[in-house]
């Protein structure tokens, strides 16, 4: 069944050469920074309510589509191709990994393009727009899942 909410998306495209805990956690990061530069009306924030668990989750009406990357270099075009179209998206590159947030803000600052290693991207917009941008990465999938010869 495809779901019906899905003129708008989130979507990440996470390098698949990275350990599966180091992606989660850039992951988490680029969700979170995400947020902060989709304005709250656009995005379509959701209360879902459980008073039987006594809890309330804020979760999007749209979908958030997870991808998989063969590499650095097709994250970093990516990239590129939403900054043209002007599509909200966030970046995680290696020097964002380190010791501490100064460590990696400084490294961040200092580094050279061709130095980077992009690990990571989320981006919201619309569907119609996003799509043909991802359609040569394939959906994110753990090596357990990963179909054995």
């Amino acid at each position: 069944m495809l779901y019906s909410d899905n003129a708008m998306k989130f979507t990440a495209v996470l390098n698949k050469k990275y350990d599966v805990a180091v992606l989660m956690n850039a992951l988490a990061h680029l969700a979170s920074g995400l947020s902060s530069l989709v304005p709250a009306e656009e995005s379509a924030f959701l209360d879902y309510e459980c008073p039987a668990g006594g809890f309330v989750s804020a979760i999007s009406q749209y979908p958030y589509i997870v991808l998989s990357a063969k590499n650095g270099n097709q994250i970093r075009t990516l990239r590129d191709e939403l900054a043209k179209a002007d599509i909200a998206h966030n970046v995680f590159v290696s020097t964002m990994l380190g010791a501490s947030a100064a460590d990696q803000l400084q490294a961040t600052k200092s580094a050279d393009l061709a130095d980077l290693d992009f690990m990571g991207i989320t981006f919201f917009g619309a569907s119609a727009v996003t799509d043909p941008l991802t359609r040569k990465f394939s959906l994110f999938r753990t090596a357990a899942e990963t179909p054995q010869p």
